[in-house]
């Protein structure tokens, strides 16, 4: 069997002219493109502002920067997400709270949240935001979290690498929360090789995080000293490299149109897999709480260990050997080295992260694969799964 991948991208001759037209253009870092690309992906979500980005990471970082985040502060996320989401935090020196998670959506427990904000407190912390990581495509809670945010003066800012296009309770992610960070990388639903957006409905927010990701200049200087001509700029902060390219943008612009179709197809395909595995006694398929609109950037299983003779690791090299990708998402931050050291984690300190963790597995899911290659995905994972039945 041919070998079929974790993931691949959905690149057209329509984005390739794309990019080819703006190479010619000799137009290649942020310019006009990368307008044209904010301004449609603003009005595709229905948000006040959008400031483009080289990353998601680029994006969580100026949020907290653009909500005044400084050291010895708390931030509040969830341990189940990429590096990123915590590491950001550490960029100001403030401390990264991991919250245990929901064992059906793996997103984070606005029940445990609450718990963790009042620990903080009791001990003098003082507390910033909450980053709430849509898991999977799946969104949160967000109305609990946003309630709680509110009641605890924190901000939100979304972390939606995976939640494009996604919806919760018919709203948009990225016109919930205060900032919301979205990820163009290659594995996502549209994308433009790397690079990320921003947004907010706030202004100021949108003003800083522009300003922040171009080095702190004011790109705006010579509307007020016209007779410097529009060579002039003014550097009114130390800020960061973070401007994505008309290259890339120009990739986005056309991806974009056809995020709502790709959304489609992952879709059908999470459809396709929960009706062949709902049955399987080894297999929990994903959750999927009826008020929310799931991207499904992610397929993760749960296996059923206790009907296995064999563990996660022994079946994904299964997979492996015989042509399918599959993945881990993720390996919970809190038992990384890192967090272990600084902050003390024990596994078990997050149990439902971790005891999670040893179950999933994330398995192909892209548009443009076939119904031919979801089936055999399909055949070689139920008969690994038989043949390792206790």
């Amino acid at each position: 069997m041919p070998y079929i991948p974790f993931h691949k991208p959905s690149i057209s001759k329509e984005d390739i002219d794309a990019v080819v037209d703006t190479l010619e253009s000799c137009w290649l870092t942020t310019g006009p493109k990368v307008k044209e690309f904010e301004s449609e992906f603003a009005e595709f979500m229905g948000a006040g502002n959008a400031v483009a980005v080289n990353s998601c990471t680029a994006g969580l970082h100026l949020a907290l920067e653009a909500i005044g985040t400084s050291g010895n502060e708390a931030v509040f996320t969830t341990p189940m997400t990429f590096a990123a989401t915590a590491e950001v935090i550490r960029y100001f020196n403030a401390t990264p709270v991991f919250v245990d998670v929901d064992p059906d959506t793996l997103n984070i427990d606005a029940d445990r949240l609450e718990e963790k904000i009042e620990v903080c407190h009791a001990a003098g912390v003082k507390t910033r935001a909450v980053i709430p990581v849509h898991f999977a495509g799946h969104p949160c809670r967000m109305d609990e979290i946003k309630a709680l945010a509110a009641h605890h003066d924190l901000k939100v800012i979304e972390d939606a690498a995976h939640a494009f296009p996604a919806s919760y309770k018919g709203k948009n992610v990225g016109c919930i929360g205060d900032i919301t960070s979205f990820s163009f990388y290659a594995t996502k639903t549209i994308t433009t090789g790397e690079g990320g957006m921003i947004t907010t409905d706030n202004d100021d927010y949108a003003e800083r995080m522009r300003i922040m990701s171009l080095h702190g200049i004011n790109a705006d200087a010579w509307n007020r000293y016209a007779a410097e001509g529009d060579w002039y700029y003014e550097i009114v902060a130390p800020g960061f490299k973070y401007n994505l390219s008309d290259v890339a943008a120009a990739l986005g612009i056309v991806q974009l149109k056809k995020a709502t179709a790709f959304q489609q197809q992952r879709e059908k395909i999470a459809a396709r897999y929960n009706r062949a595995f709902s049955d399987m006694p080894e297999i929990t398929i994903p959750a999927v709480n009826a008020e929310v609109g799931h991207s499904w950037h992610l397929y993760v299983i749960k296996l059923n260990l206790q009907t296995l003779s064999i563990d996660r690791n022994q079946i994904i090299s299964a997979l492996k050997k015989r042509g399918v990708g599959a993945s881990v998402h993720f390996i919970p931050l809190h038992i990384h080295p890192y967090y272990r050291e600084r902050y003390g984690y024990r596994p078990d300190d997050l149990p439902v992260a971790h005891e999670s963790y040893k179950r999933i597995i994330s398995l192909p899911i892209y548009p443009g694969m076939s119904e031919q290659k979801v089936d055999s995905v399909i055949e070689v994972l139920t008969d690994i799964l038989r043949r390792g039945a206790r």
